[in-house]
């Protein structure tokens, strides 16, 4: 394989958030302490691009205090390029995590109103100046979820890409606890998507944005390929769809993924995850093995492998961010697991 790393340039636009975790295992009403991560949908696909080689690029509106500082300075670390980030507002977003288990659920408790990306202005960025020596502009559904203007912000940076002929990344990532402006996901999103080259969907958000529901009884290769054959005729602009899976079996959680690539269905071995430390980011490194692949013309079925296996191993870590290295995700794929003793 050519690595040609050096000449992708990968920009993104999202809001950088402090997670606040009640440690412990506790529940939100026993919390005595909380553990800060940094985190965010966009910042966690760069910060495992620019660990995989990528030239990564990243936007967002903070306010101007030593809060805001921390959390740049941790994109910073790992290489990712934060200079076309904007300043104003009074405060960062925040959400509040309880980790779950087998038998209980995860909460999430967001506070992320009037932050300063919520604030944002569309006229506060020049995105043709900013994208001008991007390869691809990747964005989530979270960012429009946030707030009207977050999401004309998220359109105006999508028609520029579009308009200079750069390629167009989407992962769909609804969340229920967001939308809380006035508007519908389905008034918003479907307007944003419809320029995506390349798209990250799950079942439940095809139904919310696009209403294209499958049958549960149906295998989900089925139901993939009928979500991707209605998504063709509402985003004339797509040729690659992906999608992650998970399952239980035993009391494990199986985790797996299908690519629709080059008009060829291909999907990843099937990863037992016996532990799992922390869920949340695991779409996000699930995205960011996929436009890795992408970049750098891997065969579709090495494609969805490297997907799977960064969204796996990001379930090994505490955090939002994943923090694992090119040689684990080849070892895992190659042994379905990291259970070793690197000594």
């Amino acid at each position: 394989m050519k690595d040609n790393t050096s000449s992708i340039k990968i920009t993104t636009f999202g809001e950088l958030l402090l997670r606040m975790q009640v440690s412990g295992g506790n529940r939100f009403t026993q919390m005595n302490e909380l553990q800060v991560y940094i985190g965010g949908a966009e910042a966690n696909v760069c910060i495992l691009l620019s660990q995989l080689g990528l030239n990564t690029h990243y936007v967002t509106r903070l306010p101007d205090n030593d809060l805001s500082k921390l959390a740049l300075d941790e994109l910073y670390k790992y290489k990712v390029d934060t200079s076309d980030c904007i300043f104003g507002g009074e405060r960062m977003g925040l959400y509040f995590v309880e980790s779950g288990n087998y038998i209980r659920a995860s909460q999430v408790i967001y506070d992320r109103s009037n932050s300063a990306f919520s604030t944002i202005n569309e006229d506060e960025v020049n995105w043709d100046a900013v994208l001008a020596d991007s390869t691809l502009f990747h964005w989530s559904g979270i960012s429009p979820g946030v707030s009207l203007g977050a999401a004309l912000m998220c359109k105006k940076a999508i028609l520029s890409a579009y308009n200079n002929g750069i390629d167009i990344s989407s992962d769909f990532n609804f969340r229920s606890k967001l939308w809380q402006y006035g508007k519908h996901s389905s008034e918003i999103m479907p307007g944003l998507l419809y320029y995506s080259t390349i798209t990250i969907a799950d079942l439940d958000s095809a139904e919310i944005y696009f209403g294209i529901t499958t049958s549960k009884n149906d295998s989900h290769s089925d139901r993939f390929l009928k979500v991707y054959e209605s998504l063709k005729e509402k985003m004339p602009y797509l040729k690659t769809l992906a999608m992650s899976f998970r399952s239980s079996e035993d009391a494990t959680q199986v985790y797996y993924g299908m690519l629709l690539y080059e008009g060829q269905l291909y999907e990843s071995k099937k990863a037992k995850l016996h532990v799992i430390t922390d869920q949340i980011g695991t779409g996000d490194a699930f995205c960011a093995g996929l436009l890795y692949g992408l970049t750098n013309n891997l065969s579709g079925q090495e494609t969805i492998d490297w997907a799977i296996a960064c969204g796996a191993l990001k379930q090994s870590v505490p955090g939002d961010f994943a923090i694992i290295t090119p040689a684990e995700i080849q070892h895992f794929i190659n042994h379905n697991s990291s259970n070793r003793i690197n000594r």
